[in-house]
């Protein structure tokens, strides 16, 4: 496909990319607790060790020529940085810990540990749609945080999902089950660990 839709699915593909979807949750996941909105710092400080250091490290690598895009388009080279990713999400949580911060921004990045666990090992035989499952986590999550008011985002998901497949960028099942995984299992996760930490 080419021409505009080429270029929407370009965009949505930019927008909603795993670090910008991920740093939106984090700032409002302090919401279920009380003092939000003045807790979103705590959000943005888990960001910065979630989305910013991470996303910083792959745009390093890309200029140096060591990645071949910051989309990590190549699967070989995505367990690695996905470990990165890793070891600086956990990093934030101990930072949180030492600040004292909400237990729901803490929920929220245990949460996104599981998951990017889970796509490391996946993406070292498999290039399961990270684009995929961040929104569909994220997009489950915000509806169970505010109510069925907020199930139109839902269609978020396929629009991403078809972004991916313009750009040829996933097959149709990476796509599918990156969904699932993010919807079904990350929001899961999410909804446990509230559950029992709250």
């Amino acid at each position: 496909m080419t021409g505009p839709w080429r270029t929407v699915a370009r965009v949505l593909t930019e927008v909603f990319q795993p670090p910008a979807v991920v740093l939106v949750l984090l700032l409002i996941s302090p919401a279920i607790e009380p003092g939000f909105p003045g807790t979103m710092w705590f959000g943005l400080l888990g960001a910065l060790f979630v989305c910013v250091l991470p996303l910083s490290y792959v745009l390093v690598m890309v200029k140096l020529g060591r990645i071949a895009d910051h989309h990590v388009s190549d699967r070989r080279q995505r367990p690695a940085l996905l470990l990165m990713a890793l070891v600086s999400v956990v990093a934030g949580l101990v930072v949180l810990q030492v600040l004292d911060g909400p237990v729901s921004v803490s929920v929220m990045i245990i949460a996104l540990i599981g998951g990017i666990a889970v796509l490391a090992v996946v993406s070292a035989f498999w290039k399961m749609s990270g684009h995929a499952s961040a929104l569909a986590a994220a997009v489950v999550i915000v509806v169970l945080m505010f109510g069925p008011a907020w199930l139109p985002l839902l269609l978020l998901v396929p629009a991403v999902g078809w972004s991916r497949l313009v750009l040829r960028a996933h097959t149709l099942g990476q796509v599918i089950v990156g969904s699932l995984f993010g919807g079904v299992v990350i929001a899961g996760l999410w909804w446990l660990l509230r559950e029992w930490m709250l």
